[in-house]
Formats: C-alpha cells, structure tokens, sequence
C-alpha cells in the first residue's frame, strides 16, 4: 500500500472526494483528513487523522530504541571490561541490562514523538494554517490508475501534493510529482 496526499480548500471537497472514492470501491477507512478543522470533519463524519499519522511516535521512538541498545551495548562491553567491585556477573545479567536500556531509550524516544509533529506534515504545515484540508488515501497498487483518475478528472481544483509509496516506513521521504 501507498498514500497518495491531496491538498484541498474545502472540507466540502473533502467530503466529496470521500463519497466518490467509497462509491468506486475504497473502504471509508482508507481516507483520512488532516486539517485545522475538527469540529468540521466530526460534523461530516469524515474520517480524521489519528496520532500515528500526525506525530513523530514512531519514528522517535525507533531512534530511542536505537540509540538505547547501542548505549545498553556500550554500558555491557565496559561492565564486562572493567568488572567493577570484581563481580562476575551470568550472561543473562548483561542480556537484561541491555533489554532494560533499549526499552528506556525507546520509552524516551516515543516520549519524544509525542511532543513532535510528523515529520512528513512538516511541508504541509504553511497550508494547512492557511485554512487547507490534507486528503490521505491509503491504496493498493492495483487500484492506483482508478485513483488517479477518479481525481484528476471529477476533482480538477484538488491538488495533488505528493505520494508515500513506503506509508508504513516512517524514515521515508514524500515523493512529488
């Protein structure tokens, strides 16, 4: 699956696009909305964005993990190395250190997400305090050329913004056409 992302004027539109869509086949979950405007998404009862796609949680929180092993990793080898107070300590000892220290460093990293917006949003964010509405549309490569065109020949004034050919790859970039 891929997200193809359009830019929009009205939740009018959106909520068009959303009708069309489901009328041609995609599930009403596949579309999500990302906009200023909650109240105005729950009034049309359009599916709005949820925090996995609007914060940094899983991508902060793969870096903490990272960055936790490699600490836990550090802290075993000189545990190990210079053996403080001559303990001799059991494999599973530097095996629980370091599962104690990965999950610290992704607990602080996922911390970390929460407090940031997602970084794929961030070249979105001038349009959408300006008052626009971000369409997300999540599909299989076999219904992309009917997306596409569903799109670009009922939703002419819509814009096409970019396309996430790797949605679930929270280190990938946008690509734009």
């Amino acid at each position: 699956m891929k997200t193809m992302y359009y830019l929009t004027s009205s939740l009018g539109n959106a909520d068009n696009i959303a009708h069309e869509l489901e009328s041609a086949g995609v599930k009403n979950w596949f579309i999500h909305i990302i906009s200023n405007d909650e109240s105005g998404i729950k009034k049309r009862r359009l599916h709005s964005s949820n925090y996995l796609e609007t914060l940094d949680l899983i991508r902060d929180g793969l870096i903490g993990g990272v960055l936790g092993f490699l600490i836990g990793i550090i802290a075993v080898a000189l545990l190990a190395t210079l053996k403080p107070l001559n303990l001799e300590l059991p494999g599973i000892t530097y095996l629980f250190i370091v599962t104690i220290i990965t999950l610290f460093g992704l607990w602080e990293g996922g911390l970390a997400g929460i407090a940031s917006k997602n970084k794929k949003l961030a070249e979105f964010e001038k349009d959408l305090t300006a008052g626009m509405h971000l369409v997300l549309i999540y599909i299989s490569k076999k219904n992309e050329p009917r997306i596409q065109y569903i799109m670009s020949h009922k939703f002419p004034g819509v814009k096409f913004a970019a396309e996430d050919r790797h949605f679930l790859n929270p280190f990938s970039r946008l690509q734009h056409s």
